[in-house]
Parts: C-alpha cells; structure tokens; sequence
C-alpha cells in the first residue's frame, strides 16, 4: 500500500505522504476482505477527487504477490484486500516451521531497552497492587524482546532518604518490644503486623545482641538486616509469578558514588538549579510555563527527585541504554513531571525516557470487594493473591485490562475451573491441542508433508486466520508499549480452536483430512503456546475438562 501510494504521489495524483498516512486495517466484517483502507477517503478532499475514483488509481499502482487474491475498491472509497486461502492454507506449515520464533519482529533492529518496574520502597512485603507493575512490566519486556529489541530488567531499591530511616526505626522499636522493652514507635513508622513478624525473625536469628550496643548503631545494623530481608521477599514473591530482574540498582549507590552530587551541580552550570529559603531547587520549563522542584530540602536531606535524575543519567549515559522505560503508579503522576525537562536541560533527547502509569486494582470476590488480609488484618500481600488463584491466573487477570484505567480482579472468578474463567478457557485450548496430538500420535497419523488444501471449512480457515494474527497482535502490543491485547488475542484465538474443534473431527477416518487438519492444530498449538509464554504463563499439556 505504501508503494502504491508513492507511486501516485510519483504521478502527482497524491500529496507525499509519511508512512503513518497509510493504515490499513482489519474490518470488523469479514465480508469486507481480510484488511481495509480509508486513504483514498483521507485524501480525496485534499486532493479534490472523487474518493471511488482515487481508490480505483490506488489500486492499480498497486502490486501483490500470491498472498492476496484480490483488491476490491468499495463505497464509499475504501480499498478492500482479500487473501488466497491457498496461501492461507501453506500457512499453518510455517507457522510449524517456526515453532518459537513465530510472531518475531525486527522492529527494535537491536537496540538496547531497560525497563524498570515494580521498585516498591523495601520497607514491606509486596502488595497486591505490584502485581499489576510486576505482571505488566514482564509481559511488556517479552514482546520488546519478541520485536527484536535488547531487553534488560531492573528493580530499583528506594533504600535511601526519610522513609528508610523510619522504616529502622520502626523495626528497632519492635525488637526492643519483643524484650518487653518500652519503646514508642516512631510518629512517621510503620505500623503494619508485618513489622511484629520481621523484628521476631531478627530475634530468632539474632537474638538479643543488639540489645548491647549504642541504640543508634543498633538501628542501623537492625535496619540493613530488614531491608534485606524485605529485598529477599521481593526477589521470592515477584520469582513466583515468573519475574526475574538482571539488575536489582541501589539508589543508595548513587549517593556512595557522589552520581547525585555530580548531576546537581551539572543542572547548576546549566542555570537550572537556584537556592532559596535554604533549599536546593530545580527549575525547569513545562508546557510553556516555569516551574521548580525542590531536590535538597532545607535541612540538607534530598529528595527522590534529586536521585531520580541522577539515576536515569546512570541509564542513559554511564549504562548507555538506547531506550528506559518506567513503570510507576498512579501516586507518582506528579513527581515524574519534571524528569524529562531535566533530561532536555542535560543534553539528553527525552524520547529516550518513556513513562508509563499504571492506576490501580481493586479486588474482589463476586460482589464483594476485598479491602484487608484475612492473614493480617491490614495489608492485601502479593503472595496472598497469589496462594489464593496462583501465578497464571494473577499474570492473565493482571494483564487483561490496559494500565492507564482501573481494573476489577475477581478472585472468585480467576479460580474458578470453568469456561467463563478466561485463563481456564485459554490453557484448556492448549491442553486440549496437547491431547489431540497425542491420540494422532497413538494411532499413527502424521502431519509431515499433509496436503494443506483439504482444509475448506470455513472454521479451519478463520482459526488459520486467527493464528495469522500473532505478529500483528506482536507489534501492536510493541509500537504502544500495550501487552493487554495478548490476553484479549489469547481468548479470540482459543474462541477460533474451540469452534474447529467442534465443526471439524481431526482424527477421522479419512487419513489425509486427518493429516492436513492435525497440521492446523500444530500450528494453533504453536500460536497458543507462544502468546502464553509472551504473557509469562504456562501452557498445560492436560487439563481436567470443566
């Protein structure tokens, strides 16, 4: 489409175009051919044709391979493209082919992307709102990867400032606490029953030994010993849904290695950074209009937003990463405001820098929304979400809606073993592919060199059609950073097998049927299996049946 657009451009038919111009997309109605496009419909007042008449000249600079079996230029100015179902058909032998590699793109053409998610401050167990940054970020850095990109992950510990001071404190006390000691809780401590367990953990590998050193060395050492402790809970809670990171980064290492000294003082050469009322501030443009952060309050402390900026100039120039993405929630919509002025004010392209808010979860048995911890009383952990439904089920629930809006978990619903629980309903597709395969290997059916051109009923053409799609769902998902359309395809595929699987009897008694239709099913098994382990999810080769 975008030769034939060039070609009218060439012959001074059409304005030139960028490549963004030409879309073309999948009709709702197949009737309507298996893709569609509007160009002439956008062009011809432009122009000042008649939209039939531009679609007619496009489609004869147009020029097609055995993929397409016609063009049609429909009302009232759309060019409708229909493929071969003989090409179709040779299909599902690639797919085959290509196993794991189907749905690979080379849009990122190598380039090197860390994404960073989750990164919740180590001062407690994860909550089930990290879920949704852990479940998303991971799927996300799958597709980047499936799209021919460098992916890299990293947790970024918050393990420096205020809160970790209050967060030794509050553990300190609770130590204290359980020698009967009187000690209050600090105003600005942490108060959740976790911190009881922690501090009884301390003891119990401990024992009373901090009891008998200064109270302020007590604290630090009491506190270094928790924060580990909570890392090492994150590393098991996130490892259970299938999150691994390549990095876990210390924001206390950029404060160690005087990073965030250096990046203020390189904002003030620049004229970016002013003193007033004995605080440190960044000052930066934004849509046209000043505005300034604090980044050293005036009691010397810093603020998050003076390691942040240090710390995406240690990705993309000291690491020299070509992309960073951030993951944040919705709590932190004013805080990256001012994290791409500064990367402008430092030289650095802010197209670089993509950020990315997820809103929050809400969970729910039926119509009964959760609000505390049957374990605790306070708190909703991660773990507790993912005792209950397990690992796919919080990956597929978790990816199934687009991060930018508010979502419903259903914890009754993710657990049930039945077909209106779409992860059931999409790892039964597998395992029921898994069993065909085994019955077709029983009886000594083979799909090697089938004759493909058996396959005429129209579910086996549109599951072919479906399975088709991965690589379009691929670079979607990649071009907006949006992996919510994996669980979606996951189902529509399923949707497409089921049918087949009910219309069409794949081991019968015609042995070429057999072999071209068992064909088909390697190729959905593939489709399936390869969105599945996008999203992070396994894929069952049995299945009790619901």
């Amino acid at each position: 489409m975008v030769a034939a657009a060039e070609k009218a451009r060439a012959d001074g038919i059409i304005p030139a175009l960028s490549t963004e111009d030409v879309v073309v997309e999948r009709p709702a109605n197949l009737q309507h051919g298996d893709y569609a496009s509007n160009l002439a419909l956008k062009l011809a007042r432009t122009v000042g044709k008649n939209p039939m008449a531009l679609a007619q000249t496009l489609a004869e600079n147009l020029e097609t391979d055995d993929s397409v079996q016609k063009v049609e230029v429909a009302r009232p100015g759309f060019l409708n493209f229909y493929l071969s179902e003989d090409w179709l058909r040779r299909q599902t032998a690639e797919v085959v082919r290509r196993g794991e590699r189907f749905g690979n793109l080379d849009l990122g053409g190598g380039k090197s992307v860390l994404i960073e998610f989750v990164s919740a401050n180590p001062v407690g167990p994860l909550t089930a709102a990290a879920g949704r940054a852990g479940a998303f970020g991971d799927a996300l850095a799958n597709v980047l990867a499936a799209a021919g990109y460098q992916m890299s992950r990293e947790y970024y510990l918050n393990d420096a400032g205020s809160r970790m001071d209050a967060f030794y404190q509050s553990v300190y006390t609770r130590y204290c606490q359980e020698f009967g000691r009187d000690v209050e809780l600090p105003t600005d401590g942490y108060l959740g029953a976790y911190m009881v367990d922690l501090a009884r953990q301390i003891v119990e590998a401990e024992g009373d030994r901090f009891l008998r050193i200064l109270a302020d060395e007590a604290t630090v050492q009491i506190g270094r010993l928790a924060t580990e402790m909570m890392v090492q809970s994150a590393r098991t809670t996130l490892g259970r849904l299938g999150i691994h990171y390549q990095t876990w980064f210390s924001e206390q290492s950029l404060y160690d290695n005087n990073a965030v000294i250096a990046t203020i003082e390189e904002l003030r050469q620049r004229g970016a950074v002013r003193q007033r009322e004995g605080a440190i501030w960044f000052v930066f443009n934004l849509l046209g209009e000043d505005n300034e952060d604090v980044l050293i309050r005036s009691n010397d402390e810093p603020t998050y937003l003076a390691s942040d900026i240090a710390y995406h100039v240690d990705k993309l120039v000291r690491r020299r990463f070509d992309t960073a993405i951030d993951i944040f929630g919705s709590d932190h919509q004013g805080h990256i405001q001012p994290m791409k002025p500064a990367l402008t004010i430092l030289g650095l392209d802010p197209e670089r820098l993509k950020i990315i808010i997820h809103q929050l979860i809400t969970l729910r048995r039926g119509n009964e929304i959760v609000r505390m911890s049957k374990r605790t009383g306070d708190i909703i952990t991660l773990d507790e979400v993912i005792d209950e439904v397990g690992p796919d089920a919080c990956r597929f629930f978790f990816l199934s809606r687009s991060v930018d809006s508010q979502m419903d978990f259903d914890l009754e619903l993710a657990k049930a073993q039945s077909v209106e629980n779409p992860v059931y309903y999409v790892q039964y597709a597998h395992a029921r592919i898994a069993s065909i395969l085994r019955l077709a290997d029983e009886r000594g059916v083979i799909a090697k060199e089938a004759d493909v051109s058996l396959l005429a009923d129209p579910a086996e053409l549109q599951l072919i059609r479906k399975i088709l799609e991965l690589p379009e769902v691929v670079e979607l998902a990649a071009r907006n950073l949006a992996p919510h359309h994996l669980p979606h395809y996951a189902q529509e595929l399923a949707t497409a097998f089921h049918w087949f699987y009910t219309q069409c009897r794949v081991i019968g008694d015609d042995p070429a049927l057999s072999a071209a239709r068992l064909i088909l099913c390697q190729s959905a098994k593939v489709a399936l299996g390869r969105t599945l382990a996008l999203m992070g999810m396994s894929a069952p080769e049995r299945m009790d049946r619901p």
